[in-house]
């Protein structure tokens, strides 16, 4: 089920980006995390109260600690730090720059928790990865300045590298804990050190404007429900109920599940680069999978 739960993830994420690509045209990175991450757990909250589960269930403080410390790491920090590097460099450098994520969790997972992967997982995470690299948009759009395309890559690069290592260190405690609890305190310590940050930063009456209904609710709405709620679930669950690392390689798979989405609701072109990557990335999910 780890990756049924993981290509879910990769499915709902990709959908969100495009929420989030539309509201990060009038809404700061760091504010629109703040509304994602706000909305998202008073969802989570309400979902476990719906499900008659405990919200502080009896478990050691190291797990609470662990949970805060990696919704920290891979939602407050990495969220921002992908929000600020898609307005820079569009979405197109950041589906290249998003294939370094399996690579670290593969890397982080080796290192903090002793997982290998098999050969024919090993290949699978290559042909995902080329998928997803043949897919992408290589030219840069119009105008755009190396500078910025540097600045914008590193904070993309440094949004991969955590949100890797955000999950990795959360998984020894998500394979003893409920999966609803366990995204729910990842959220709520993203928000523990948000919330201060947004009421001193000089934009904070922009911030909380935010969560006064208004036009931009119909993207950042979706976006949040898409990739903060359900996205978070299904990626918390396969990273639970399989290795850290087949979970990251199929999670890769967004940026497939984007080019089909754009192809159907933005009438992108479905060009035959995107037939040869899509083949590439399903062929690596099936080898993954079997592995």
């Amino acid at each position: 089920m780890g990756e049924f739960y993981a290509l879910l993830t990769a499915l709902m994420w990709a959908s969100a980006v495009i929420y989030l690509k539309w509201s990060g045209e009038t809404i700061p990175p760091f504010a629109l995390n703040v509304f994602r991450v706000a909305l998202s757990t008073v969802a989570l909250l309400l979902s476990i109260v719906a499900m008659k589960q405990e919200v502080l269930r009896e478990a050691p403080l190291r797990d609470y600690l662990i949970l805060f410390a990696s919704g920290v790491i891979a939602i407050a920090i990495s969220d921002t730090l992908f929000l600020m590097a898609l307005n820079r460099v569009g979405a197109g450098i950041m589906a290249i720059i998003d294939c370094l994520y399996a690579p670290f969790v593969v890397l982080f997972a080796f290192l903090l928790l002793g997982e290998e992967l098999g050969p024919w997982q090993s290949a699978g995470m290559v042909l995902v990865i080329a998928g997803a690299l043949i897919a992408a948009r290589h030219e840069p759009p119009a105008g755009m300045k190396a500078k910025q395309i540097l600045i914008g890559s590193l904070y993309g690069f440094l949004s991969m590298a955590t949100v890797a290592l955000g999950i990795v260190i959360a998984k020894p405690v998500l394979n003893r804990s409920p999966v609803l609890w366990a995204t729910t305190m990842r959220q709520i310590g993203a928000l523990i050190v948000m919330v201060p940050v947004a009421l001193v930063v000089p934009s904070r009456r922009k911030i909380f404007l935010l969560f006064r209904p208004a036009r931009n609710w119909k993207y950042s709405v979706p976006g949040t429900f898409l990739g903060s709620y359900l996205a978070l679930i299904f990626w918390v669950a396969g990273m639970k109920y399989t290795s850290a690392g087949p979970a990251a390689i199929l999670n890769q798979t967004s940026s497939i599940y984007i080019l089909i989405l754009a192809s159907i609701f933005l009438k992108e072109p479905f060009t035959v680069r995107k037939v040869i990557a899509s083949v590439l990335a399903i062929v690596g999910i099936v080898m993954v999978t079997l592995g």
